[in-house]
């Protein structure tokens, strides 16, 4: 599990095509300064799994569900990427709850600055349109961030200076693909009052 508060930028150093797979090796010195073999590491809000690692950098095997449900497909060495370690027991949660499980990418519309933030408008599929609300959380790319608007199909969030410096979302541009995790606990209020008022008729 994971907070939404990018710990470090990382830099992908090199992909290797394995057929279903990609092996990737990221540099990420903060989050491997006490990583072990099978450790959680969040990379764009992708929750992936340790396999080796130096005092530099570390290497995943993002599997094809992973790199179709995610931005991992369009990697290419020389990105940067939002690194995030697990949450350890009994350390504040700063964000929210983040699983680490992307439900689906969305594309930047638009930024509208400002003198002390910037407005960013994120589209997205409409399927999850339904666990998303005005002052709610969503993961956008690894970043737990507060919901200002919502529509149909596109929300906007706003950013401070400190997530522009600190997070790639200080340099994505209009038409880049992020990765999208809507809040958990609104799925399970959803199948808790799904199960409890059973089957709906529809509307006559």
């Amino acid at each position: 599990m994971f907070t939404g508060i990018v710990e470090e930028l990382g830099t992908v150093l090199a992909l290797e095509d394995q057929g279903d797979a990609v092996r990737m090796r990221v540099r990420g010195p903060l989050v491997v300064s006490d990583a072990g073999h099978g450790d959680s590491i969040a990379v764009n809000g992708c929750c992936l799994t340790v396999t080796e690692h130096d005092d530099e950098s570390f290497t995943v095997d993002v599997m094809r569900e992973s790199l179709d449900r995610t931005s991992l497909g369009r990697a290419a060495v020389g990105d940067t990427v939002n690194l995030e370690r697990a949450l350890r027991v009994g350390a504040r949660l700063g964000g929210h709850v983040v699983q680490g499980h992307v439900d689906a990418t969305g594309t930047i519309v638009s930024r509208t600055p400002s003198e002390h933030w910037e407005v960013v408008e994120v589209a997205f599929p409409r399927e999850l349109a339904r666990y998303l609300v005005a002052k709610g959380s969503i993961t956008v790319d690894g970043i737990s961030l507060t919901v200002v608007d919502v529509s149909e199909d596109r929300f906007s969030i706003s950013l401070i200076p400190t997530t522009l410096a600190l997070t790639t979302l200080g340099v994505k541009k209009p038409g880049d693909v992020v990765n999208l995790e809507v809040d958990v606990l609104a799925k399970y209020v959803e199948r808790m009052l799904g199960d409890r008022l059973g089957p709906q008729e529809p509307a006559s």
